[in-house]
């Protein structure tokens, strides 16, 4: 799904932009971290957020990745979301060390071990370049 280019960029921790779609059509768009998985993207979420509940609903959705000054452009993808459970903190440990130095990232993972938190699986479907 991912040229050589496209999965470069996507190995950078960039925050992304994760759309879903509401009740009444609209899209719902907040800013995330992501991690590339294999030919999926994966986001954490805690369980009772508004994305979460709108991807039970409606799975079809967007993660919009880079397009900031400096950063070359970016990539919109669309496709499916799914949720799944995320035994032992795995995708949390994952991303905290991906955007957090360890130290941080360790903390982080401490403090939300409380929250209800899942794993987002984003199946791309299309791939777009931005400017």
């Amino acid at each position: 799904m991912f040229d050589e280019a496209c999965r470069a960029f996507l190995q950078k921790p960039l925050i992304a932009r994760m759309s879903t779609v509401d009740p009444d059509g609209f899209p719902h768009t907040v800013p995330v971290w992501f991690k590339l998985d294999g030919d999926d993207l994966v986001v954490i979420a805690v369980r009772s957020t508004r994305k979460v509940g709108h991807i039970q609903v409606n799975p079809k959705g967007s993660l919009s990745i880079g397009g900031d000054e400096g950063d070359g452009g970016g990539y919109l993808v669309k496709g499916e979301f799914s949720l799944e459970e995320d035994p032992d903190d795995r995708w949390v440990r994952a991303l905290c060390h991906h955007y957090e130095p360890p130290e941080k990232a360790e903390a982080d993972v401490a403090d939300w071990a409380d929250l209800d938190i899942i794993l987002v699986r984003l199946k791309p479907q299309q791939v777009f370049k931005t400017a």
